[in-house]
């Protein structure tokens, strides 16, 4: 039986606890398992489930460093270490994964005895209501920061205002008998020129998002690790972005050179300059079948399938449980089964009327089920109008920003013309 194709392969060390020992050989990332194979008979150490696991941490003891744990449920842990290139880097993509994995979990059904339908949705909701709570701490943290921000910045606003009091004082003494000094007038229709022409560059700035997806970003050449960000396309651009928000690159339209698509997961995007280094980005999403549709009409003719891509959909196309055929190259990201229904004789329509009438969800899960799914949306709404009230507060900071640097602009050159 043929394996899963591999995203990402690492090169590293596995804890065998029965064993007490470590054994080296290549951790491997597939669309729905974490495997480690040994580098001396290639036996299969570990092949766990991405629904299976609870936690992936980073940790240290007094006996491994720089090790990396995955928690399987029934409290199960796996270590990892000597992991290459880099444990943060693998971490970041290990827990990309698993993270969109539990949000849109499509993995075959195994051989193994699987929890009941009930108990894997009850557990999917708790995982996303307890990350969903940790995004509102951090929203809130991040409203107060705000706040702080525009309190601080209408003090500035109130010291420019004497300020301007001090100066205009300076500028026109009250001996001079004839109001404003000549050179007053034409400053402040200058300063009124640019606010104006500020305000017009500004408000032309937006652009309407085809689709954002997060991401595990690199800058090709750089000694940065990969990390965590999003890939948002644009009508007119692509942006990367780090988690935080913060821009690490704009490619405009017309400046995207090339589009290697190394797998349905994985791809780089490029723009050459001559006399200097290239920029180019590898990007790595479990989403990325979602931009990669919208790119291949946008950029087709810098859109490029390497080998490795080409080889990864032939593996999936051979594995038991992915995706075959299909005219759609990106198929295989989004690989479902689909049960295909069964003739059934006449005389085993008793045993299969009874195999439907059996409940997969229990009364007692469908009510669990639905307070968290009531808690879920309080939580949902609650961060819904959090982040409403920081994108004005985002509007007014931008807007005191800008203000409060024309004023001191403003401020220096009358400061040093009365010098």
């Amino acid at each position: 039986m043929s394996q899963e194709a591999s995203i990402h392969s690492w090169p590293g060390s596995y804890y065998i606890n029965s064993e007490k020992r470590w054994a080296s050989g290549i951790l491997s990332l597939t669309r729905t398992t974490l495997r480690f194979n040994s580098e001396q008979n290639q036996e299969n150490l570990l092949s766990l489930r991405l629904s299976r696991i609870m936690e992936i941490k980073m940790e240290s003891s007094s006996f491994i460093f720089s090790a990396l744990t995955v928690l399987e449920q029934g409290n199960i842990k796996h270590w990892f270490g000597s992991l290459k290139p880099c444990r943060t880097t693998i971490y970041h993509v290990l827990e990309h994964f698993w993270r969109e994995r539990l949000l849109s979990p499509t993995e075959p059904r195994g051989a193994e005895a699987p929890l009941s339908k009930g108990q894997e949705l009850i557990s999917l909701i708790s995982g996303a209501q307890r990350r969903l709570e940790d995004t509102g701490k951090v929203l809130n943290h991040q409203g107060e920061q705000f706040d702080n921000m525009i309190e601080g910045l209408d003090k500035i606003e109130s010291d420019l205002s004497v300020a301007d009091k001090l100066l205009s004082e300076l500028e026109c003494p009250s001996w001079w008998p004839f109001g404003k000094m000549p050179w007053k007038c034409n400053q402040e229709a200058k300063s009124e020129a640019a606010a104006k022409a500020a305000c017009a560059k500004g408000s032309g700035k937006g652009q309407k998002v085809i689709t954002s997806i997060p991401a595990i970003v690199s800058r090709v050449g750089s000694s940065g690790n990969m990390k965590p960000g999003s890939l948002t396309v644009l009508v007119s651009s692509l942006e990367v972005r780090e988690a935080n928000g913060q821009l690490l690159h704009c490619f405009e339209k017309e400046e995207v050179d090339d589009i290697y698509v190394h797998s349905p997961y994985e791809i780089s995007v490029r723009q050459r300059f001559i006399g200097k280094p290239d920029i180019c980005f590898r990007i790595l999403s479990a989403r990325m079948t979602e931009a990669l549709s919208v790119l291949e009409i946008q950029y087709k003719k810098k859109v490029e399938i390497t080998r490795d891509c080409v080889a990864f959909q032939a593996t999936s196309a051979t594995t038991p449980g992915s995706p075959e055929g299909g005219g759609n190259i990106w198929s295989a990201g989004h690989g479902q089964d689909t049960e295909v229904p069964v003739e059934v004789p006449a005389g085993e329509l008793t045993q299969l009327q009874l195999n439907v009438l059996q409940p997969t969800v229990t009364q007692a899960e469908a009510q669990e089920l639905k307070q968290m799914l009531q808690q879920l949306k309080s939580l949902a709404l609650e961060a819904e109008t959090e982040l409403e009230r920081q994108d004005e507060a985002l509007d007014i900071l931008s807007c005191s920003t800008d203000h409060a640097t024309m004023n001191i602009n403003r401020h220096t050159r009358r400061m040093r013309k009365l010098l």
